[in-house]
């Protein structure tokens, strides 16, 4: 009879077990809805407001740039790890700031760029000293692209695995942006987008004594890109001189930046 009571109570149980395991995975996710979506000329696009926009205030922008994962036009894909971070409750208390992530279904370029100002252009309260991009893997290309084309809008930049694939033909010239305040992001096993490249780029802004940082993950791949908002323990950060703020947090580095 006791077996029977039991097995009569298992329906209920799965039912619960499956509750639950839903409101976890909804709790999980909804994160997502706090970048709220739209089009504009034609770009997917979602954004991250401030907890709260005071009138008397401008904010800072962060514009986010997805990898290859998030190439399409649902306007969903391009949220990742970094975005995820971003909207942490305390993260957004202590980082007030509009985060605007585009879509593309290419690789980033100055259109892409013309639609992300105009999108930047309609927001309130802006401070437009402190526009900031970064981006992993297509994103970080995405990020040396966008600052080659007008190094004049940004205030700091964040590329992560962003100097290109192994068969990629060089395209960052580092005279263009050594006086951007530049933190790099790489593993130093990446068989995607090879370190050597990033390691190119650093070299020569050590050369031009540009502003540029390089962290390196040590006996990481690819896969790296929720590292650079937390850190992590395998980390070496180097500089390119002098002129470099040694601030070894990422979002307190990245604010202090302004043009």
């Amino acid at each position: 009879m006791r077996i029977f009571s039991a097995i009569r109570f298992l329906p209920s149980i799965a039912c619960l077990i499956t509750i639950s395991l839903a409101s976890l995975i909804q709790a999980q996710e909804s994160w997502r809805d706090l970048y709220q979506p739209q089009v504009f000329d034609g770009m997917p696009c979602r954004i991250m407001t401030p907890l709260t926009v005071d009138a008397n205030k401008d904010y800072p922008v962060i514009v986010s740039l997805h990898g290859a994962g998030g190439k399409g036009n649902n306007n969903k894909k391009q949220l990742k790890d970094w975005n995820h971070q971003l909207a942490d409750e305390q993260r957004r208390k202590d980082f007030p700031c509009y985060v605007v992530a585009p879509q593309a279904d290419e690789l980033w370029n100055s259109g892409h760029l013309r639609k992300i100002k105009g999108v930047i252009n309609t927001l309130t309260s802006v401070d437009m000293s402190r526009i900031y991009i970064l981006g992993h893997s297509m994103g970080g290309h995405g990020t040396y692209i966008f600052t080659q084309i007008d190094p004049e809008f940004f205030a700091a930049a964040a590329p992560s695995a962003g100097s290109g694939l192994r068969r990629s033909e060089p395209f960052i010239n580092p005279e263009k942006i050594k006086d951007l305040p530049i933190w790099a992001f790489h593993g130093d096993k990446d068989g995607v987008c090879p370190i050597e490249k990033d390691q190119a780029v650093f070299d020569e802004m050590k050369r031009l004594g540009g502003n540029m940082k390089l962290t390196i993950w040590q006996g990481d791949n690819h896969g790296v890109s929720g590292k650079f908002i937390p850190g992590a323990k395998n980390s070496i950060t180097y500089t390119s001189s002098e002129r470099c703020n040694s601030e070894p947090d990422f979002l307190t580095w990245l604010f202090a930046q302004s043009k």
